[in-house]
């Protein structure tokens, strides 16, 4: 395995793919008021899509479009988030990017775009729904949808898209992760109350499905065949930017935990599933402590981990294959590092 810094950035945090002008390219985008960067899928700088405000959570491809996306804005930390909005950035060609605002929608900390059949569903999540003082948690956060146009030049500041409420009384609504089981696609959402699934309309203006996996307090949580029996399992983080990384297995009762990290890994918070350097794993990474970036597997007698670095400090990573070569980015925010991992066979 080879370690790169790409670049420094202060409080780094966001990273998303973007297919743009026909190549893949990767975004990587600030917690606090910093800049957001596009690079090549080789690491290399290509440009600054924008210098600020930052209180970037999250940022999603618009499907089908060029370099088209949306992101978060001003969510800066669970106090500092009143004036959080997604917004549009829409690229020139030329190296420069538009951004308009698509929805204000305060302490929005995670949202994603559902393709369903030809529709478009926007999918958002509030850490919270407001407060009084600091580390106010008496507002739980909510989730919230809406059906997405594929032309978006009509929103701004003065017409925004329309949001509903799906769920509320979400406390500590904090995670969030796409999933595609059987060709059809899904979010995970947790919070303290528990591990949620929720599944778009299967036809256009129906309505939405959810489901609780588990009432067990959870930060983040994702879904993959670690042991390759054609299950998926269940990988929680908990409690809310806890220190405990588990993964949990369907049964006739529901799902059961089956494994538990060993260590205490304090304020987890980097959480990719896919494939690595050959296998299937689950890559997680911790804010405080030993702050390790590691990576969950299947030995094909039980479960075991891997570090893969130490003393980094990820917020968030994510992977993807280019050159026949496995990548992995990650914001490693505590040292302000934004590092390439490339991976070959058996480096996991």
């Amino acid at each position: 395995m080879e370690k790169r810094v790409i670049a420094n950035l202060e409080k780094c945090y966001s990273i998303a793919p973007l297919t743009y002008q026909g190549r893949q390219h990767i975004l990587v985008a600030a917690e606090k008021k910093n800049r957001c960067i596009l690079f090549d899928a080789d690491g290399n700088e290509e440009a600054t899509v924008w210098e600020g405000p930052g209180g970037v959570m999250t940022m999603v491809q618009v499907p089908g479009t060029d370099g088209q996306f949306l992101a978060t804005h001003k969510f800066y930390s669970p106090n500092d988030s009143k004036e959080a909005k997604i917004i549009i950035a829409t690229p020139d060609g030329e190296g420069k990017w538009e951004i308009r605002t698509l929805a204000a929608l305060p302490f929005v900390h995670r949202f994603d775009i559902l393709q369903c059949g030809e529709v478009n569903y926007l999918i958002a999540c509030t850490l919270k729904s407001g407060h009084e003082y600091k580390d106010d948690w008496s507002n739980p956060g909510k989730v919230y949808a809406a059906e997405l146009p594929k032309d978006l030049s009509g929103f701004d500041e003065e017409h925004q898209l329309k949001l509903e409420v799906l769920k509320d009384g979400m406390l500590k609504n904090h995670g969030y992760y796409r999933v595609i089981e059987d060709g059809a696609v899904s979010s995970l959402v947790c919070s303290s109350q528990g591990v949620f699934r929720f599944y778009p309309p299967k036809v256009q203006g129906g309505e939405w499905q959810t489901d609780q996996l588990l009432d067990v307090s959870a930060s983040d949580a994702a879904m993959i065949d670690l042991d390759g029996d054609g299950e998926m399992e269940l990988v929680v983080l908990s409690p809310f930017h806890g220190d405990e990384a588990s993964v949990y297995k369907r049964t006739e009762n529901g799902y059961e935990k089956i494994y538990q990290y060993p260590e205490r890994a304090e304020f987890l918070h980097a959480i990719w599933v896919g494939s690595l350097a050959g296998r299937k794993a689950a890559v997680l990474g911790h804010r405080k402590g030993a702050r390790r970036l590691f990576a969950l597997l299947w030995t094909g007698e039980g479960y075991s981990f891997k570090t893969i670095d130490d003393d980094c400090g990820p917020a968030n990573a994510f992977g993807y294959s280019y050159k026949e070569k496995d990548m992995l980015i990650t914001t490693n925010r505590e040292i302000d590092e934004i590092a390439m991992y490339t991976f070959g066979e058996g480096d996991l």
